[in-house]
């Protein structure tokens, strides 16, 4: 049986390569993520939003992970043409072997458009 560490880092693999299909693989039907600036409801909007942004990594650092029972953290620098060095941060809860809820926090501002 899988931990929830497992479930969240496959996700996070799968999504970072750009396999968002994989990715919910990973994500209840019924996931509620709360994420700057929106309050998602549902696998398919979460997959809208997940796959809005992840053709936009060039790369991924990954920075640590905690983990305790059905809660996972995970830190990390999603590499973008327009940065490389705002970290971003979520929360997940596990339930029933899929991801029920994320809490995203990430700084909006650093993933706008490149400066001129």
């Amino acid at each position: 049986m899988d931990t929830a560490s497992d479930i969240v880092q496959g996700y996070h693999r799968a999504w970072t390569s750009g396999d968002v299909e994989q990715a919910m693989t990973y994500v209840a039907d019924d996931i509620t993520c709360r994420a700057p600036g929106v309050d998602l409801q549902g696998k398919e909007a979460y997959a809208r939003y997940i796959g809005g942004f992840a053709p936009t990594l060039t790369g991924i650092g990954d920075i640590a992970e905690f983990s305790e029972g059905d809660r996972v953290a995970l830190f990390y620098y999603p590499q973008t043409a327009a940065t490389s060095t705002a970290p971003a941060a979520e929360y997940f809860t596990v339930r029933d072997g899929r991801i029920s809820e994320s809490i995203l926090v990430f700084d909006r501002l650093s993933y706008g458009p490149p400066r001129p």
